[in-house]
């Protein structure tokens, strides 16, 4: 199988107490990103996912608590991490709705040549308005152009990638398309990949296209293995169609995981992980992300909203919201009257990010299982602990779970080569003819 890892700390999937948590403003500090980098290096993991932040995780002027604040630009950390690990891929996620193809194409060609060859670009397209007010386009890209604008940008940038030829000979490029208009000539020569690893992420039907035609790694939700299975058949189903081989592409769910020397304890540290991470003021932002209305005068440990969500939001643009949000509050209300939840206590049952939790034997069962069982070809995982000097929340997995894994063959016990594209076992990029 394949194994990932990701910076922990977004989305409030971190939480403060426990051995070596760092303080979530600043993203602590150089020394976090080294230690989880070189833990998942020591524990031969394919590659290490850096978020992007380009907008303080906050509502209505209120950062949220549990998110990590002034996040840095993730190539320039990976520039940094690649002068301190060998062998570990080290991704960065770069917005395509914001972005331009020169720039990124430069940052990812230029942090191949300094890693030799272990880079990767997690290719998003955001939609909130508070980012693009931070931009000389300003306003927020439609969802309906999320994914176009994406893959004319990954196009331009493959582009410029090809512009180089093998007897070291740049020649002229030129993109066209309804986003782009770029021509001129590139300053990288083509680094040693050819082309960094493309990463997506996406379950709707236009992500699972994208990632079909275009992507190396797809990252997706961890759900039943029932679900895993239906994923994983449907995505690797498109490939043919684009002229790509199953193994082209490699579908690893994003996932948490929680240890104990007994399933009992292992569950009692779930729950108390769970409750840490739903803050008051995540709970209140999850709660209006459904009604669409400003809900900071309500108590989060007191009862959810009596009233339907209202159709045209009063929060900004952009603004992401439940699909169904009359749906979503109904079945809320349902689960809080059942079992007389608060809005924090509701937020923490349906929010959950979908861990494994149990004894490492146990977990290494259910991974390999998955992978064995064709519902996924890997995992990466979410931390729960922002790691220093001290041990974080990567170091116990890497300790008690690879090694069963390695036993049993379902894990490797060294790296195979050098690039991140032979770590995930992707054929090298042609040179264009």
């Amino acid at each position: 199988m394949h194994l990932a890892a990701c910076f922990p700390g977004v989305d409030g999937t971190a939480v403060r107490a426990g051995p070596g948590a760092g303080p979530q403003a600043g993203f602590s500090s150089f020394s976090s990103f080294e230690r989880l980098a070189r833990t998942a290096e020591r524990g031969m993991f394919d590659f290490l996912l850096l978020a992007e932040g380009l907008w303080p995780h906050e509502n209505l002027g209120r950062v949220h608590d549990l998110d990590v604040v002034g996040q840095p630009e993730p190539i320039t950390v990976l520039d940094a991490l690649a002068a301190v690990t060998e062998r570990i891929g080290l991704a960065a996620t770069a917005d395509a709705a914001f972005n331009e193809p020169y720039e990124l194409a430069r940052g990812f060609a230029t942090l191949d040549y300094l890693s030799d060859g272990r880079t990767a670009w997690h290719v998003v397209t955001s939609s909130r308005a508070s980012i693009g007010e931070n931009f000389r386009r300003g306003d927020f890209l439609d969802p309906a152009e999320r994914y176009p604008r994406a893959a004319e940008f990954l196009d331009a940038a493959w582009e410029l990638w090809d512009s180089w030829m093998p007897d070291g000979v740049t020649r002229p490029f030129a993109y066209r398309g309804q986003h782009f208009d770029i021509a001129g000539e590139f300053g990288v020569p083509r680094s040693p990949q050819g082309h960094p690893v493309v990463i997506q992420a996406g379950d709707s039907e236009q992500g699972r296209e994208f990632a079909a035609s275009s992507a190396d790694v797809v990252l997706t939700r961890h759900g039943s293995p029932e679900a895993g299975r239906a994923f994983y058949t449907d995505v690797k189903g498109r490939l043919a169609k684009y002229g790509r081989a199953p193994g082209d592409l490699k579908i690893m769910p994003g996932v948490t995981f929680v240890l104990g020397d007994t399933a009992a304890e292992a569950r009692e540290k779930a729950a108390g992980i769970r409750r840490q991470q739903v803050s008051p003021e995540h709970a209140i932002l999850a709660a209006e992300q459904v009604w669409g209305t400003d809900l900071s005068s309500y108590d989060p440990d007191g009862p959810l909203p009596d009233f339907d969500p209202v159709p045209e939001p009063a929060l900004a643009q952009g603004r992401v919201r439940a699909a169904d949000p009359v749906k979503v509050a109904e079945q809320w209300r349902a689960l809080s009257r059942t079992r007389g939840l608060s809005i924090r206590q509701t937020v923490a049952e349906v929010s959950g990010r979908d861990s494994f939790v149990g004894t490492p034997r146990s977990v290494a069962d259910a991974l390999e299982m998955f992978v064995r069982e064709g519902a996924a070809d890997g995992f990466v995982l979410v931390p729960h602990l922002v790691p220093r000097l001290a041990p974080g929340g990567l170091d116990e997995f890497v300790d008690r779970v690879v090694p069963l894994l390695q036993e049993r063959g379902a894990f490797r016990t060294q790296y195979a080569g050098v690039t991140l594209r032979s770590h995930l076992g992707l054929g090298e990029p042609v040179w264009p003819g």
